[in-house]
């Protein structure tokens, strides 16, 4: 139930997400100084949590997606399998996200 919850919330956090990366391809279309305005905001610790945030919910919106997908195939549905696939999409979206964060640090130059 919960997780039924969290995936209708983390579709909700991608509509608002949607917003700030049209505010990213606007803001890169219109030139430096409104390019500028962006990285700054994106730049503060606001900025990364809710870049990281909207990281978060695009992983774990994919993995219960994969999970209903699983479902969907009409497999999973014992009380064992359900448990398991609910903690799977869970970790699947935390640790994707990490290393998702991690990669863009290493090869992104830490900025």
């Amino acid at each position: 139930m919960a997780m039924s919850i969290f995936h209708r919330g983390t579709g909700i956090a991608l509509y608002f997400g949607t917003l700030l990366m049209a505010w990213w391809l606007i803001a890169t279309a219109s030139g430096p100084a409104n390019y500028a305005v962006l990285q700054g905001f994106l730049g503060t610790w606001f900025g990364k949590f809710v870049v990281f945030g909207y990281t978060w919910a695009l992983m774990h919106h994919l993995m219960s997606g994969i999970r209903h997908l699983v479902w969907d195939l009409g497999y999973g549905f014992g009380k064992q399998e359900r448990e398991w696939l609910t903690a799977a999409a869970l970790i699947a979206g935390i640790v994707a996200t990490l290393l998702l964060w991690v990669a863009a640090y290493v090869f992104g130059g830490g900025r």
